[in-house]
């Protein structure tokens, strides 16, 4: 299983910081945080394999994601840099920290802790699955075929990002779905394993969010010992879109300043 390069954007120059998206994201999904970021660093926003325009392949795990994340860092040489990811791209950005940690100066994990968690049925993949086996017209036909499976708005705009109208007209998933779907349940929902990072990591949890609990704390401390928890009031899982302006302070303090970490407080 050979590692690829990762379709990505950069602003910026100093310390590299590497910016992961989410399931079903794409590099954009961080941009505000890479414009906060942008004054005193180096930020690449990257695609994750399967995702936006990144290359597919039917291989997909966080340990290939890791080396993704890793062979693109080569290719750019750059030695060292901080990792920020949110949801699936902090489980990415954890995997990253414990397989080369020699590569990683500082982690940021929003809203995912390093644990298995347990789908038993993903009703997104099942509609985008619909959209993309149909002839789709236009944005407000696939939006009707979502808005059955998912009532929320903001999340049907969120994912129909990835529909794209192509030269003949005909509208597309950038997303490998069969990759997503057949990985979905075992690779995608693992924990992230090896010994332990030791440098600065901070969490940032949602606080009405249940990705990161109070039970995930004694796993949280073994894997990264170095680590502390904020909390973001009246927010969920999409804490960085929800709050930018907390969200992406709270990085840059982080970011900025010493190696100070606290208790797992939440």
């Amino acid at each position: 299983m050979s590692a690829m390069l990762l379709n990505h954007r950069e602003r910026g120059s100093g310390s590299a910081v590497v910016l992961m998206h989410g399931m079903f994201g794409s590099l954009g999904n961080l941009g505000s945080v890479a414009r906060a970021l942008g004054e005193n660093f180096r930020t690449l926003n990257v695609d994750l394999r399967n995702h936006g325009g990144s290359p597919h392949d039917p291989s997909m795990d966080l340990s290939s994601m890791a080396a993704d994340v890793v062979a693109t860092l080569d290719s750019l040489g750059i030695e060292r840099a901080a990792l920020l990811g949110h949801s699936l791209g902090g489980k990415v950005a954890m995997q990253a920290a414990l397989s080369y940690p020699e590569r990683v100066a500082k982690l940021v994990v929003a809203d995912i802790a390093p644990v298995r968690y347990v789908q038993s049925h993903s009703p997104i993949i099942e509609a985008l699955g619909v959209i993309e086996q149909s002839e789709i017209g236009d944005r407000k036909e696939a939006d009707s075929i979502l808005a059955a499976y998912e009532n929320d708005s903001g999340v049907r705009g969120f994912l129909l990002q990835n529909l794209l109208r192509g030269e003949d007209g005909k509208y597309r998933l950038r997303l490998n779905l069969s990759a997503i779907a057949a990985h979905y349940f075992q690779g995608l929902m693992a924990a992230p394993e090896g010994d332990h990072y030791d440098q600065p990591t901070l969490f940032i949890k949602g606080e009405n969010s249940a990705y990161i609990q109070s039970k995930h704390r004694d796993e949280i401390r073994r894997l990264f010992p170095r680590s502390s928890v904020e909390v973001i009031g009246g927010t969920g899982h999409w804490l960085h879109a929800e709050k930018p302006q907390e969200f992406n302070q709270l990085v840059e303090q982080f970011m900025r300043g010493s190696d100070v970490y606290g208790p797992l407080v939440w």
